[in-house]
């Protein structure tokens, strides 16, 4: 299937898991998972058997430090709706940062997979949109949330994978469904920036 080019990112996207639909029109991506389609390998549950799945749409980030960002908007239906901007880095080794319905308010939710999958919520998101930023920084990746794209909160940093992993480690966009029907997401204002964040935590 041929690859999708976003102006903004300098390396094509593409699709892996269920039929996303997915589209760019106007500056904005926009994809759409099916009913209970979801990316999760429950805690406690047997690592062996093969993860859930749903759409995404990924490439192969540059070498070294960089920042994926975008404003998610999701169309809320069912709990755990949810849009996300997905990091890949081995077949159970990847994370999401969502802005998911959770489960009855927007929140800024993660998941780090190292085999099996944990769930962490962050804050609530007045309205159905967020911007979202993946930014790799040396060994490790940092998740943040931001209201304006201007001034981000420090939502996670962790690592995964081997050295070689994570230097061919993937990231993109993924649309998710767990309990309901379907629902749709756009991602606008994507930007890429080959540097990492000056300091996680000051807002910058």
């Amino acid at each position: 299937m041929t690859a999708l080019r976003i102006d903004a990112l300098p390396f094509p996207l593409e699709r892996f898991g269920p039929e996303g639909g997915w589209t760019y029109e106007d500056g904005a991506l926009t994809g759409t998972a099916g009913p209970k389609q979801d990316r999760f390998v429950p805690p406690g549950g047997d690592a062996l058997e093969p993860a859930s799945d749903a759409p995404r749409l990924l490439g192969a980030a540059p070498e070294g430090d960089f920042q994926l960002i975008a404003r998610v908007k999701v169309g809320f239906a069912a709990a755990f709706d949810a849009g996300v901007l997905y990091l890949h880095v081995g077949e159970r080794e990847w994370a999401k940062l969502c802005l998911e319905l959770s489960p009855e308010r927007p929140t800024v939710c993660t998941v780090v997979t190292r085999g099996q999958s944990d769930d962490v919520n962050s804050a609530e998101v007045e309205g159905d949109s967020c911007w979202l930023r993946i930014s790799r920084t040396g060994g490790a990746f940092a998740f943040h949330a931001s209201a304006d794209g201007e001034r981000w909160t420090f939502v996670r940093v962790f690592t995964l994978g081997t050295e070689e992993e994570r230097a061919a480690a993937r990231v993109g966009f993924l649309v998710q469904s767990p309990t309901g029907e379907g629902c749709t997401a756009s991602f606008d204002r994507i930007s890429f920036r080959p540097t990492a964040p000056g300091d996680l935590r000051d807002g910058s």
